[in-house]
């Protein structure tokens, strides 16, 4: 890649121009958390809002704004591999994980094997399930620092068991950033008759999705991080292979977004993922990626650089996703930090979750530039100072 990648300061930065809504001079790296959706995405919402205003029975249930948002699940299928029969619309990765797992026939003793840094929008339906029919949680160990994918392959073989129905886990760590091996934890499921249900929310966008070629039975992911989407939006994918395992009653009457058992929708938010998701295509994912992927490894070696840091994402290489997270010295508390970074420098930054240590996570996305990150790196280094 040496000497054939272009300057990734050649052009202005996006966030600065009008095709966002920014607070004048804020440096936003928290598109893991929350995406900020172009203007010319959302007046594609608002002009399908405008259109179903018009006559909202006739439009609602038949007529240009339904052809419009029922074309997204197309859409989503052409971002991930797969027909616009196996794509549930949600309203975002935590409401597809629910669906999939209430729609499975899971009951006392039956036991699903995940992680200990699920997020807890993805791990909430266990946690439910375990609470009202008996379902048995059992939990990965992966610690902040660890890079063994080997290893992580080996617990996962190593714990499941006779009762083991499901397999849920991330695609990439929302607390590092850790590309997990997906298609090697799947395999292990294949021919046990379990499950594999994966959360996309920190990879949908931010990296090239292929769920035929990771072969999992359920992948949720959201429209409104990676993809810039209006928030409210998410996706669901179940492969025609298991939607006699995994029955959601939203597919009760079909499999079109607004029926009779899936109810009335946000149309038009549905339309702008739809837009969303064509406006990533015409980036390219895999460019926009490999362009992140740079930003990424300037943050992580700057942030090797800060003695006071300790960088606990893995390092360049295929591990690495656009997100990386340090620790905190413990005597620097991550949300106070987290509001000095905003109200001082007007930087956002992700706190993450206190369970997975005192630390924050930058997470740059297509319309951040070189400068945002150094910009980042020298206030995290003045006040560490």
């Amino acid at each position: 890649m040496a000497g054939a990648a272009p300057l990734l300061d050649a052009r202005p930065s996006l966030a600065q121009t009008s095709e966002y809504g920014f607070t004048p001079g804020l440096i936003y790296l928290n598109t893991g958390s929350l995406g900020p959706t172009p203007r010319s995405i959302f007046e594609q919402v608002l002009k399908a809002w405008t259109d179903l205003e018009l006559n909202p029975v006739n439009k609602a249930y038949g007529g240009t704004t339904h052809v419009l948002a029922d074309k997204t699940r197309e859409l989503v299928g052409s971002l991930i591999g797969c027909s616009a029969d196996e794509v549930l619309l949600t309203r975002s990765t935590t409401n597809a994980m629910n669906i999939a797992g209430l729609g499975m026939d899971l009951g006392s003793g039956d036991r699903v094997l995940t992680t200990d840094v699920e997020h807890e929008g993805g791990s909430a339906v266990w946690k439910h399930l375990e609470k009202r029919r008996g379902v048995i949680i059992d939990r990965i160990a992966i610690a902040s620092d660890d890079h063994d994918v080997k290893g992580i392959v080996g617990r996962f073989e190593r714990a499941i068991g006779k009762e083991t129905k499901v397999i849920s886990v991330s695609h990439v760590i929302t607390s590092t950033g850790l590309r997990m091996p997906i298609q090697e934890i799947v395999a292990l499921a294949k021919g046990r008759n379990i499950l594999t249900v994966v959360d996309g929310a920190q990879a949908a966008g931010n990296t090239v999705v292929d769920v035929k070629k990771i072969g999992c039975d359920a992948y949720a992911a959201p429209g409104h991080k990676w993809l810039s989407a209006p928030k409210g939006t998410g996706f669901l994918y179940i492969s025609k292979d298991a939607q006699s395992k995994i029955q959601p009653v939203e597919w009760t009457d079909g499999k079109a977004f607004v029926l009779g058992s899936a109810g009335m929708g946000s149309l038009p938010l549905m339309v702008g993922l739809g837009a969303a998701i064509q406006a990533a295509q015409k980036r390219g994912i895999a460019a926009a990626e490999e362009r992140n992927l740079r930003l990424r490894n300037r943050a992580y070696e700057g942030l090797k650089k800060i003695a006071k840091v300790q960088v606990v994402s893995a390092p360049p290489g295929p591990l690495a996703t656009a997100l990386v997270a340090f620790r905190l010295p413990d005597a620097v508390d991550s949300s106070a930090f987290r509001s000095t970074m905003r109200e001082k420098y007007d930087i956002m930054l992700k706190q993450t979750e206190k369970r997975w240590g005192n630390g924050m996570r930058i997470s740059s996305h297509y319309f951040n530039t070189e400068a945002d990150i150094d910009a980042a790196l020298k206030a995290i280094a003045t006040e560490l100072s």
